[in-house]
């Protein structure tokens, strides 16, 4: 069983082909969006309200398959919930975390707001770098060098602040939305020596 948590730029639409590609890889995928994306309720965005859905999205798995292992999967955005959410409920048998920012603060250093005073008008943290540490199950941590939405250098970051079992892909030409598709044997291998999953549960999966 699998959470997967979109980023911020589309709704469970911008994610369909990245989903199926973990369908294909044999898991069972629940996917949402969180409160002001696509269909859910009408609100306004906000980390509080997306690590509420998270959490609601991960209780129900557990009473729906509560003997099966779970994983939690997140996309840009979705990646600083996912941590979040794996701080949270440490029971998850595997997190991953795709094209990740080290918090907010750090992206906008990297865009033109960094020349006004951020830290007096930043009311999103999603801090992510914060809660490597603390993460107890397998990480992986997947990164494109040719990301030009999340620079690469913040995948590493994060990879050295993590703890507990963990994995790094750098994906070399990968950019910020391709990377299960152009990584896809390196995504099998790594799920099944960090996660430990027979073979026969990582079907092939078809790039796309």
């Amino acid at each position: 069983m699998l959470l997967y948590l979109h980023g911020a730029r589309w709704n469970l639409t911008g994610s369909v082909t990245r989903i199926e590609r973990w369908r294909k890889l044999g898991f069972h995928v629940l996917a949402i969006d969180y409160r002001g994306f696509g269909k859910s309720t009408a609100a306004t965005p906000s980390e509080q309200l997306s690590y509420e859905d998270a959490l609601a999205a991960w209780d129900y798995l557990a009473s729906a398959a509560p003997a099966r292992d779970r994983y939690i999967v997140g996309h840009s955005l979705g990646g600083a919930i996912a941590a979040e959410l794996a701080v949270r409920r440490p029971e998850a048998s595997g997190v991953v975390l795709e094209a990740t920012f080290t918090s907010i603060r750090d992206m906008v250093e990297h865009t033109a707001w960094r020349v006004l005073p951020v830290g007096l008008i930043l009311t999103q943290e999603f801090d992510t770098l914060s809660k490597l540490p603390k993460i107890r199950a397998p990480l992986l941590i997947v990164h494109g060098t040719n990301d030009s939405v999340v620079p690469y250098e913040m995948g590493e970051r994060l990879f050295a602040a993590a703890s507990g079992p963990k994995r790094f892909i750098k994906v070399v030409g990968g950019s910020h939305h391709n990377l299960s598709a152009v990584a896809n044997d390196q995504y099998r291998a790594a799920l099944r020596e960090l996660f430990r999953l027979p073979s026969r549960t990582l079907e092939a999966a078809v790039p796309g």
